[in-house]
Protein backbone atom coordinates (compact mmCIF):
# COMPACT_ATOMS: atom_id res chain seq x y z
CA UNK A 1 0.00 0.00 0.00
CA UNK A 2 3.09 2.37 0.68
CA UNK A 3 4.19 1.74 -3.14
CA UNK A 4 0.76 2.41 -4.20
CA UNK A 5 0.52 5.88 -2.34
CA UNK A 6 4.22 7.00 -3.37
CA UNK A 7 3.13 6.69 -7.01
CA UNK A 8 -0.31 7.45 -7.01
CA UNK A 9 1.20 11.09 -4.84
CA UNK A 10 -1.81 10.41 -2.18
CA UNK A 11 -0.64 10.47 1.62
CA UNK A 12 -2.34 8.60 4.14
CA UNK A 13 -5.09 10.93 5.28
CA UNK A 14 -5.79 11.37 1.79
CA UNK A 15 -5.97 7.41 0.69
CA UNK A 16 -8.57 7.18 4.42
CA UNK A 17 -10.37 9.63 2.53
CA UNK A 18 -10.21 7.72 -1.02
CA UNK A 19 -11.79 4.69 1.00
CA UNK A 20 -14.49 6.56 2.32
CA UNK A 21 -15.07 7.64 -1.16
CA UNK A 22 -15.49 4.37 -2.17
CA UNK A 23 -17.74 3.67 0.69
CA UNK A 24 -20.41 6.32 -0.49
CA UNK A 25 -20.11 4.47 -4.09
CA UNK A 26 -21.11 1.13 -3.35
CA UNK A 27 -24.76 1.24 -4.88
CA UNK A 28 -25.17 2.04 -8.94
CA UNK A 29 -26.45 4.83 -9.41
CA UNK A 30 -29.00 4.72 -12.58
CA UNK A 31 -29.61 8.21 -14.83
CA UNK A 32 -33.17 9.23 -14.75
CA UNK A 33 -34.79 7.79 -17.97
CA UNK A 34 -33.70 10.93 -20.91
CA UNK A 35 -31.18 12.17 -18.77
CA UNK A 36 -28.49 9.94 -20.35
CA UNK A 37 -26.35 11.50 -22.95
CA UNK A 38 -25.85 8.12 -24.70
CA UNK A 39 -27.91 5.64 -26.17
CA UNK A 40 -25.10 2.71 -24.82
CA UNK A 41 -25.87 1.09 -21.76
CA UNK A 42 -24.02 2.74 -19.04
CA UNK A 43 -21.55 0.41 -17.92
CA UNK A 44 -21.72 -1.09 -14.49
CA UNK A 45 -20.01 0.59 -11.52
CA UNK A 46 -16.88 -1.72 -10.58
CA UNK A 47 -14.51 -0.16 -8.79
CA UNK A 48 -10.89 -0.07 -9.38
CA UNK A 49 -9.17 -2.99 -8.37
CA UNK A 50 -5.78 -3.80 -7.14
CA UNK A 51 -5.27 -5.82 -10.33
CA UNK A 52 -5.92 -2.65 -12.48
CA UNK A 53 -3.78 -0.71 -9.77
CA UNK A 54 -0.78 -3.18 -10.79
CA UNK A 55 -1.40 -2.79 -14.52
CA UNK A 56 -1.60 1.00 -14.54
CA UNK A 57 1.79 1.43 -12.47
CA UNK A 58 3.10 -1.54 -15.15
CA UNK A 59 2.08 1.05 -17.80
CA UNK A 60 3.11 4.04 -16.32
CA UNK A 61 7.29 2.34 -15.92
CA UNK A 62 6.65 1.03 -19.71
CA UNK A 63 6.16 4.80 -20.93
CA UNK A 64 8.76 6.30 -18.43
CA UNK A 65 11.10 3.77 -20.38
CA UNK A 66 10.15 4.49 -23.75
CA UNK A 67 10.68 8.60 -24.13
CA UNK A 68 10.87 8.11 -27.83
CA UNK A 69 10.27 5.83 -30.27
CA UNK A 70 13.82 4.36 -30.22
CA UNK A 71 13.43 4.05 -26.80
CA UNK A 72 9.83 2.50 -26.90
CA UNK A 73 11.19 -0.03 -29.45
CA UNK A 74 14.55 -1.15 -27.47
CA UNK A 75 12.61 -1.38 -24.74
CA UNK A 76 9.83 -3.84 -26.40
CA UNK A 77 13.34 -5.59 -27.34
CA UNK A 78 14.43 -6.13 -24.51
CA UNK A 79 11.18 -7.74 -23.05
CA UNK A 80 11.37 -9.90 -26.02
CA UNK A 81 14.40 -10.96 -25.00
CA UNK A 82 13.96 -11.86 -21.56
CA UNK A 83 10.67 -13.71 -22.32
CA UNK A 84 13.24 -16.39 -24.50
CA UNK A 85 12.54 -14.83 -27.99
CA UNK A 86 15.12 -15.04 -30.87
CA UNK A 87 15.84 -11.83 -32.64
CA UNK A 88 16.02 -12.17 -36.53
CA UNK A 89 17.46 -9.02 -38.41
CA UNK A 90 15.73 -8.14 -41.71
CA UNK A 91 19.53 -8.88 -43.44
CA UNK A 92 20.07 -12.24 -42.40
CA UNK A 93 18.48 -15.67 -43.06
CA UNK A 94 15.70 -16.56 -41.16
CA UNK A 95 15.17 -20.26 -39.52
CA UNK A 96 12.09 -20.50 -38.12
CA UNK A 97 10.16 -23.41 -36.54
CA UNK A 98 7.10 -24.26 -35.32
CA UNK A 99 6.88 -23.70 -31.73
CA UNK A 100 9.34 -20.89 -31.73
CA UNK A 101 9.68 -17.91 -30.80
CA UNK A 102 10.66 -14.88 -33.62
CA UNK A 103 11.17 -10.55 -33.12
CA UNK A 104 12.45 -8.13 -36.48
CA UNK A 105 12.95 -4.49 -36.19
CA UNK A 106 13.74 -1.77 -38.65
CA UNK A 107 15.24 1.08 -38.10
CA UNK A 108 15.37 0.37 -34.82
CA UNK A 109 11.86 1.98 -34.16
CA UNK A 110 9.59 -0.23 -35.14
CA UNK A 111 9.36 -3.93 -34.15
CA UNK A 112 7.55 -6.93 -35.38
CA UNK A 113 7.18 -10.28 -33.02
CA UNK A 114 5.58 -13.30 -33.81
CA UNK A 115 5.06 -16.92 -31.83
CA UNK A 116 4.84 -20.18 -34.01
CA UNK A 117 2.21 -22.57 -32.87
CA UNK A 118 3.76 -25.87 -31.75
CA UNK A 119 0.96 -27.75 -34.00
CA UNK A 120 1.53 -25.90 -36.84
CA UNK A 121 3.75 -27.50 -39.58
CA UNK A 122 3.52 -27.07 -43.65
CA UNK A 123 2.12 -30.83 -44.16
CA UNK A 124 1.31 -31.42 -47.61
CA UNK A 125 -1.51 -33.60 -48.12
CA UNK A 126 -2.08 -36.41 -51.26
CA UNK A 127 -3.89 -33.53 -53.47
CA UNK A 128 -0.26 -31.15 -53.16
CA UNK A 129 -1.99 -28.35 -51.21
CA UNK A 130 -0.50 -27.40 -47.58
CA UNK A 131 -2.26 -27.61 -44.65
CA UNK A 132 -4.12 -24.47 -43.87
CA UNK A 133 -3.02 -21.69 -41.13
CA UNK A 134 -3.12 -18.41 -40.28
CA UNK A 135 -2.06 -15.13 -38.33
CA UNK A 136 -3.73 -13.13 -35.44
CA UNK A 137 -2.01 -9.60 -34.97
CA UNK A 138 -2.13 -6.67 -32.93
CA UNK A 139 -0.85 -3.88 -33.84
CA UNK A 140 0.21 -0.58 -32.53
CA UNK A 141 2.59 2.25 -32.53
CA UNK A 142 5.42 3.85 -31.50
CA UNK A 143 5.28 7.23 -31.47
CA UNK A 144 4.04 10.39 -29.84
CA UNK A 145 3.33 14.32 -31.47
CA UNK A 146 6.35 16.33 -29.99
CA UNK A 147 9.03 18.56 -31.36
CA UNK A 148 12.11 17.40 -33.68
CA UNK A 149 15.34 19.18 -33.30
CA UNK A 150 16.61 20.44 -36.94
CA UNK A 151 19.88 19.44 -38.33
CA UNK A 152 21.39 23.57 -37.08
CA UNK A 153 20.10 23.04 -33.66
CA UNK A 154 20.50 26.68 -32.26
CA UNK A 155 18.57 30.39 -32.84
CA UNK A 156 19.81 33.19 -31.24
CA UNK A 157 16.87 35.08 -28.98
CA UNK A 158 16.80 38.03 -27.60
CA UNK A 159 18.61 39.44 -24.53
CA UNK A 160 21.50 37.05 -25.08
CA UNK A 161 19.05 33.91 -24.79
CA UNK A 162 19.96 31.19 -26.67
CA UNK A 163 16.67 28.44 -28.17
CA UNK A 164 16.33 25.59 -30.06
CA UNK A 165 15.24 25.09 -33.44
CA UNK A 166 12.33 22.69 -33.63
CA UNK A 167 9.95 21.85 -35.88
CA UNK A 168 6.65 20.25 -35.04
CA UNK A 169 6.69 16.66 -35.37
CA UNK A 170 2.28 15.20 -35.68
CA UNK A 171 -0.54 17.21 -34.74
CA UNK A 172 0.43 18.07 -31.23
CA UNK A 173 -1.89 20.51 -28.99
CA UNK A 174 0.46 23.21 -28.92
CA UNK A 175 -0.07 25.25 -25.75
CA UNK A 176 0.17 22.18 -24.11
CA UNK A 177 4.09 22.28 -24.08
CA UNK A 178 4.37 25.65 -22.49
CA UNK A 179 6.26 26.17 -19.42
CA UNK A 180 6.85 22.80 -18.89
CA UNK A 181 10.35 21.92 -18.14
CA UNK A 182 11.62 19.60 -20.93
CA UNK A 183 14.11 16.95 -21.81
CA UNK A 184 15.85 15.39 -25.09
CA UNK A 185 15.31 11.90 -25.55
CA UNK A 186 16.43 10.22 -29.67
CA UNK A 187 18.59 8.73 -31.11
CA UNK A 188 22.30 9.85 -31.93
CA UNK A 189 24.38 8.40 -35.12
CA UNK A 190 28.21 8.66 -33.91
CA UNK A 191 31.90 7.39 -35.58
CA UNK A 192 34.05 5.62 -34.16
CA UNK A 193 36.76 5.03 -36.33
CA UNK A 194 35.01 2.95 -39.72
CA UNK A 195 32.41 2.21 -37.93
CA UNK A 196 29.05 4.46 -37.36
CA UNK A 197 26.91 3.04 -35.05
CA UNK A 198 23.43 4.34 -33.58
CA UNK A 199 23.15 5.02 -29.69
CA UNK A 200 20.22 5.95 -27.41
CA UNK A 201 19.96 9.30 -25.76
CA UNK A 202 17.36 10.90 -23.19
CA UNK A 203 18.90 13.75 -20.86
CA UNK A 204 18.34 12.61 -17.01
CA UNK A 205 17.54 16.35 -16.84
CA UNK A 206 15.72 18.97 -18.01
CA UNK A 207 17.18 21.29 -20.68
CA UNK A 208 14.78 23.23 -22.36
CA UNK A 209 11.64 25.48 -21.53
CA UNK A 210 8.88 27.12 -23.91
CA UNK A 211 7.88 29.90 -22.23
CA UNK A 212 4.38 31.86 -22.42
CA UNK A 213 4.63 35.72 -22.91
CA UNK A 214 3.16 37.37 -19.89
CA UNK A 215 -0.39 38.37 -19.93
CA UNK A 216 0.48 41.98 -19.44
CA UNK A 217 2.21 41.77 -22.95
CA UNK A 218 -0.74 39.10 -24.32
CA UNK A 219 -4.26 41.01 -23.38
CA UNK A 220 -6.07 38.73 -25.56
CA UNK A 221 -4.43 35.89 -24.83
CA UNK A 222 -7.46 34.06 -23.19
CA UNK A 223 -9.71 35.03 -26.06
CA UNK A 224 -8.20 32.96 -28.38
CA UNK A 225 -4.33 32.55 -29.03
CA UNK A 226 -3.09 30.73 -31.57
CA UNK A 227 0.51 29.93 -31.47
CA UNK A 228 3.05 30.72 -34.09
CA UNK A 229 5.79 27.55 -34.40
CA UNK A 230 8.44 29.05 -35.63
CA UNK A 231 8.05 32.21 -33.33
CA UNK A 232 6.13 31.27 -30.01
CA UNK A 233 6.81 27.80 -29.24
CA UNK A 234 11.01 28.17 -29.56
CA UNK A 235 12.18 26.11 -26.66
CA UNK A 236 14.54 28.12 -24.29
CA UNK A 237 17.83 26.85 -23.67
CA UNK A 238 20.33 29.04 -22.22
CA UNK A 239 19.90 32.63 -20.23
CA UNK A 240 23.44 33.28 -21.39
CA UNK A 241 25.87 31.17 -21.09
CA UNK A 242 25.45 28.80 -23.85
CA UNK A 243 26.90 29.94 -28.11
CA UNK A 244 25.23 28.65 -30.59
CA UNK A 245 27.78 25.46 -31.62
CA UNK A 246 27.40 24.11 -27.91
CA UNK A 247 24.24 22.26 -28.75
CA UNK A 248 26.37 19.32 -30.43
CA UNK A 249 29.08 19.40 -27.70
CA UNK A 250 26.49 19.25 -25.19
CA UNK A 251 25.48 16.10 -26.48
CA UNK A 252 28.59 14.63 -27.34
CA UNK A 253 29.59 15.26 -23.41
CA UNK A 254 26.09 13.11 -22.62
CA UNK A 255 27.72 9.94 -24.95
CA UNK A 256 31.19 10.55 -23.90
CA UNK A 257 32.37 11.42 -27.53
CA UNK A 258 33.88 14.09 -29.16
CA UNK A 259 31.54 16.46 -30.94
CA UNK A 260 33.11 15.69 -34.13
CA UNK A 261 32.18 12.09 -34.05
CA UNK A 262 28.56 12.84 -34.38
CA UNK A 263 26.90 12.83 -37.80
CA UNK A 264 23.55 12.69 -37.56
CA UNK A 265 20.73 12.55 -34.84
CA UNK A 266 17.33 12.12 -34.20
CA UNK A 267 15.80 14.11 -31.39
CA UNK A 268 12.88 14.87 -29.83
CA UNK A 269 11.51 17.47 -26.58
CA UNK A 270 10.11 15.36 -24.10
CA UNK A 271 7.58 16.35 -21.00
CA UNK A 272 9.37 14.50 -18.42
CA UNK A 273 6.19 15.91 -16.01
CA UNK A 274 5.81 12.63 -13.63
CA UNK A 275 2.76 10.23 -14.91
CA UNK A 276 0.30 9.52 -11.78
CA UNK A 277 -2.43 7.39 -10.98
CA UNK A 278 -4.96 9.97 -9.24
CA UNK A 279 -8.76 10.83 -8.44
CA UNK A 280 -10.23 9.95 -5.02
CA UNK A 281 -11.33 6.77 -5.80
CA UNK A 282 -7.99 5.95 -7.82
CA UNK A 283 -9.71 6.10 -11.25
CA UNK A 284 -7.56 8.01 -13.62
CA UNK A 285 -4.00 7.81 -14.70
CA UNK A 286 -2.30 10.63 -16.36
CA UNK A 287 0.80 10.56 -18.30
CA UNK A 288 2.86 11.93 -21.66
CA UNK A 289 2.28 9.41 -24.59
CA UNK A 290 -0.82 7.71 -23.60
CA UNK A 291 -1.52 7.64 -27.10
CA UNK A 292 0.09 5.13 -27.77
CA UNK A 293 1.75 3.40 -25.71
CA UNK A 294 -1.24 2.53 -23.55
CA UNK A 295 -1.71 0.31 -26.78
CA UNK A 296 1.46 -0.59 -27.35
CA UNK A 297 1.86 -2.21 -24.00
CA UNK A 298 -1.22 -3.86 -22.86
CA UNK A 299 -1.00 -5.35 -26.46
CA UNK A 300 2.68 -6.81 -25.74
CA UNK A 301 1.42 -7.85 -22.66
CA UNK A 302 -1.46 -9.16 -24.15
CA UNK A 303 1.25 -11.45 -27.00
CA UNK A 304 3.01 -12.36 -24.20
CA UNK A 305 0.65 -13.79 -22.09
CA UNK A 306 -1.05 -15.80 -24.24
CA UNK A 307 -0.59 -19.83 -25.91
CA UNK A 308 -1.79 -20.51 -28.89
CA UNK A 309 -0.89 -24.23 -30.18
CA UNK A 310 -2.61 -23.56 -33.86
CA UNK A 311 -2.09 -19.90 -35.68
CA UNK A 312 0.97 -17.46 -35.77
CA UNK A 313 0.67 -14.78 -33.50
CA UNK A 314 2.00 -11.67 -34.27
CA UNK A 315 2.53 -8.40 -32.07
CA UNK A 316 3.53 -5.19 -34.48
CA UNK A 317 4.07 -1.49 -33.24
CA UNK A 318 5.11 0.59 -36.11
CA UNK A 319 7.03 3.78 -36.42
CA UNK A 320 5.18 7.70 -37.53
CA UNK A 321 2.08 6.79 -37.23
CA UNK A 322 1.48 10.56 -36.01
CA UNK A 323 2.96 12.04 -39.49
CA UNK A 324 1.27 9.44 -42.08
CA UNK A 325 2.81 5.91 -41.78
CA UNK A 326 4.21 6.54 -45.04
CA UNK A 327 8.06 5.76 -44.29
CA UNK A 328 10.15 2.55 -44.48
CA UNK A 329 9.06 1.94 -41.39
CA UNK A 330 5.43 2.73 -41.24
CA UNK A 331 2.23 1.02 -41.33
CA UNK A 332 2.30 1.77 -44.50
CA UNK A 333 5.51 0.06 -45.47
CA UNK A 334 5.98 -3.03 -46.93
CA UNK A 335 7.44 -4.12 -43.34
CA UNK A 336 4.45 -6.31 -42.18
CA UNK A 337 4.12 -7.77 -45.66
CA UNK A 338 7.80 -8.65 -45.96
CA UNK A 339 7.33 -10.63 -42.23
CA UNK A 340 4.90 -12.03 -42.92
CA UNK A 341 5.96 -13.33 -46.59
CA UNK A 342 9.30 -14.45 -44.96
CA UNK A 343 7.74 -16.16 -41.94
CA UNK A 344 5.71 -18.64 -44.64
CA UNK A 345 8.56 -19.25 -46.57
CA UNK A 346 10.75 -20.07 -44.28
CA UNK A 347 7.94 -22.57 -42.62
CA UNK A 348 8.01 -24.73 -45.72
CA UNK A 349 4.61 -23.01 -47.26
CA UNK A 350 4.41 -21.68 -50.87
CA UNK A 351 3.04 -18.64 -52.21
CA UNK A 352 -0.66 -19.66 -52.71
CA UNK A 353 -0.33 -20.95 -48.80
CA UNK A 354 0.10 -17.48 -48.24
CA UNK A 355 -2.16 -15.97 -49.82
CA UNK A 356 -5.10 -18.44 -48.71
CA UNK A 357 -3.59 -17.44 -44.37
CA UNK A 358 -3.71 -13.92 -45.16
CA UNK A 359 -8.02 -14.43 -45.99
CA UNK A 360 -8.18 -16.20 -42.92
CA UNK A 361 -6.23 -13.86 -40.78
CA UNK A 362 -7.36 -10.73 -38.66
CA UNK A 363 -5.74 -7.53 -37.28
CA UNK A 364 -7.01 -5.71 -34.22
CA UNK A 365 -5.37 -2.08 -34.81
CA UNK A 366 -4.91 -0.68 -31.21
CA UNK A 367 -4.93 3.18 -31.34
CA UNK A 368 -6.20 5.03 -28.32
CA UNK A 369 -10.24 6.68 -28.59
CA UNK A 370 -11.48 9.95 -27.55
CA UNK A 371 -14.17 9.49 -24.17
CA UNK A 372 -16.64 12.26 -24.17
CA UNK A 373 -15.15 15.41 -22.46
CA UNK A 374 -16.56 15.97 -19.32
CA UNK A 375 -17.12 19.71 -20.49
CA UNK A 376 -18.19 19.49 -24.06
CA UNK A 377 -20.64 16.25 -24.78
CA UNK A 378 -21.56 18.11 -28.10
CA UNK A 379 -18.39 17.42 -29.59
CA UNK A 380 -19.26 13.77 -29.43
CA UNK A 381 -21.44 11.72 -31.72
CA UNK A 382 -24.82 11.62 -29.28
CA UNK A 383 -25.28 8.09 -29.42
CA UNK A 384 -21.96 6.45 -29.52
CA UNK A 385 -20.28 8.28 -27.00
CA UNK A 386 -17.50 6.40 -24.65
CA UNK A 387 -16.61 6.73 -21.10
CA UNK A 388 -12.84 6.19 -19.34
CA UNK A 389 -13.62 2.97 -17.28
CA UNK A 390 -15.84 1.62 -19.64
CA UNK A 391 -14.24 -0.93 -21.39
CA UNK A 392 -12.22 -1.16 -24.39
CA UNK A 393 -13.63 0.87 -27.35
CA UNK A 394 -14.48 -0.19 -31.02
CA UNK A 395 -14.16 2.67 -33.39
CA UNK A 396 -16.05 2.40 -36.77
CA UNK A 397 -16.19 4.96 -39.09
CA UNK A 398 -18.48 5.10 -43.05
CA UNK A 399 -15.57 6.51 -44.68
CA UNK A 400 -13.06 3.83 -43.84
CA UNK A 401 -10.60 5.71 -41.80
CA UNK A 402 -11.39 2.92 -39.43
CA UNK A 403 -11.20 -0.73 -40.61
CA UNK A 404 -13.77 -1.88 -38.65
CA UNK A 405 -16.96 -3.29 -40.13
CA UNK A 406 -19.88 -5.43 -39.42
CA UNK A 407 -17.96 -8.97 -39.36
CA UNK A 408 -14.88 -7.91 -38.11
CA UNK A 409 -16.89 -5.96 -35.42
CA UNK A 410 -18.62 -9.13 -34.57
CA UNK A 411 -16.00 -11.11 -34.10
CA UNK A 412 -14.38 -9.05 -32.20
CA UNK A 413 -17.46 -8.43 -30.12
CA UNK A 414 -17.75 -11.96 -29.61
CA UNK A 415 -14.43 -12.46 -28.12
CA UNK A 416 -14.90 -9.69 -25.22
CA UNK A 417 -18.31 -10.83 -24.67
CA UNK A 418 -16.80 -14.57 -23.78
CA UNK A 419 -13.92 -12.76 -22.02
CA UNK A 420 -16.42 -10.98 -19.81
CA UNK A 421 -14.79 -7.73 -21.15
CA UNK A 422 -17.21 -4.72 -21.62
CA UNK A 423 -16.49 -2.92 -24.72
CA UNK A 424 -17.98 0.33 -26.08
CA UNK A 425 -18.82 1.71 -29.49
CA UNK A 426 -16.96 5.07 -31.06
CA UNK A 427 -17.99 7.12 -33.96
CA UNK A 428 -17.50 10.88 -35.22
CA UNK A 429 -20.34 13.21 -34.60
CA UNK A 430 -21.31 13.54 -38.66
CA UNK A 431 -20.74 16.66 -38.86
CA UNK A 432 -16.78 16.49 -37.68
CA UNK A 433 -14.13 15.04 -39.95
CA UNK A 434 -12.41 12.29 -37.68
CA UNK A 435 -8.69 11.07 -37.59
CA UNK A 436 -7.26 7.68 -39.10
CA UNK A 437 -5.11 5.06 -37.85
CA UNK A 438 -3.03 1.89 -38.45
CA UNK A 439 -5.06 -0.82 -39.56
CA UNK A 440 -6.56 0.48 -43.06
CA UNK A 441 -2.60 1.64 -44.22
CA UNK A 442 -0.87 -1.84 -42.96
CA UNK A 443 -4.04 -3.26 -44.88
CA UNK A 444 -2.62 -1.72 -48.15
CA UNK A 445 0.25 -3.87 -48.39
CA UNK A 446 -1.21 -7.16 -46.57
CA UNK A 447 -5.31 -7.25 -46.66
CA UNK A 448 -7.06 -9.18 -44.02
CA UNK A 449 -9.94 -8.93 -42.00
CA UNK A 450 -9.04 -6.11 -39.24
CA UNK A 451 -10.87 -3.95 -36.58
CA UNK A 452 -9.62 -0.45 -34.79
CA UNK A 453 -10.00 -0.98 -31.07
CA UNK A 454 -8.49 1.09 -28.58
CA UNK A 455 -8.52 2.49 -24.89
CA UNK A 456 -10.73 5.31 -24.11
CA UNK A 457 -8.74 8.89 -23.10
CA UNK A 458 -8.80 12.53 -22.50
CA UNK A 459 -7.00 15.75 -24.00
CA UNK A 460 -5.56 13.42 -26.94
CA UNK A 461 -2.20 14.47 -28.36
CA UNK A 462 -1.46 17.05 -25.37
CA UNK A 463 1.80 16.93 -23.89
CA UNK A 464 0.38 15.16 -20.90
CA UNK A 465 -3.16 12.62 -21.65
CA UNK A 466 -5.77 10.84 -19.21
CA UNK A 467 -7.13 7.75 -19.29
CA UNK A 468 -8.82 5.51 -16.77
CA UNK A 469 -7.34 3.30 -14.97
CA UNK A 470 -9.49 0.04 -15.39
CA UNK A 471 -8.78 0.40 -19.17
CA UNK A 472 -5.64 -1.09 -19.29
CA UNK A 473 -6.54 -4.33 -17.24
CA UNK A 474 -9.56 -4.58 -19.99
CA UNK A 475 -7.45 -3.73 -23.05
CA UNK A 476 -5.47 -6.77 -21.78
CA UNK A 477 -7.90 -9.17 -21.14
CA UNK A 478 -9.48 -7.96 -23.97
CA UNK A 479 -6.30 -8.60 -26.63
CA UNK A 480 -4.81 -12.23 -24.62
CA UNK A 481 -8.61 -13.53 -25.30
CA UNK A 482 -8.26 -12.38 -29.18
CA UNK A 483 -4.41 -14.12 -29.28
CA UNK A 484 -6.05 -17.26 -27.57
CA UNK A 485 -9.02 -18.22 -29.54
CA UNK A 486 -7.84 -19.92 -32.83
CA UNK A 487 -10.28 -18.29 -35.19
CA UNK A 488 -11.78 -19.96 -38.62
CA UNK A 489 -12.60 -17.46 -40.99
CA UNK A 490 -14.48 -18.42 -44.32
CA UNK A 491 -14.27 -15.26 -46.30
CA UNK A 492 -16.92 -12.82 -44.94
CA UNK A 493 -19.41 -15.35 -44.08
CA UNK A 494 -18.70 -16.85 -40.91
CA UNK A 495 -15.79 -17.49 -38.02
CA UNK A 496 -15.72 -20.41 -36.10
CA UNK A 497 -14.33 -19.07 -32.55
Amino acid sequence: MAQLGERCGIKHGMKRAALAWRGMLEGTINPAKGESMTDQEAPERVHVTADDIEAANDLIDFIEACPSMFHTAATIMAELDEAGFTYLPENAAWDIESGGRYYTQRNTSSVIAFKVGEDLAATWGEDGVAGDYHFQLTASHSDSPTFKVKAVPELDGAGETLRLNTEAYGGMIDYTWFDRPLALAGRVLVREGDRIESRLLATEREVAIIPSLAIHMNRGVNEGFAPNRAVDLCPLISAGDLRQGDFDALIAEELDVEPEQILGRDLFLVNRQDARIWGWADEFISTPKLDDLACAYTSLQAFLDAENAHDISVFCCFDNEEVGSETKQGAMSTFLADALRRINGSLGFDDESYHRALAASMLVSCDNAHAVHPNHAEKCDARNQVVLNGGIVIKEAANQHYCTDAFSRAVFQAICNDADVPTQAFANKSDMAGGSTLGNLSNMQASMHAVDVGLPQLAMHSSYETGGVRDVMYAIRALTAFYERNLTINGAESVEL
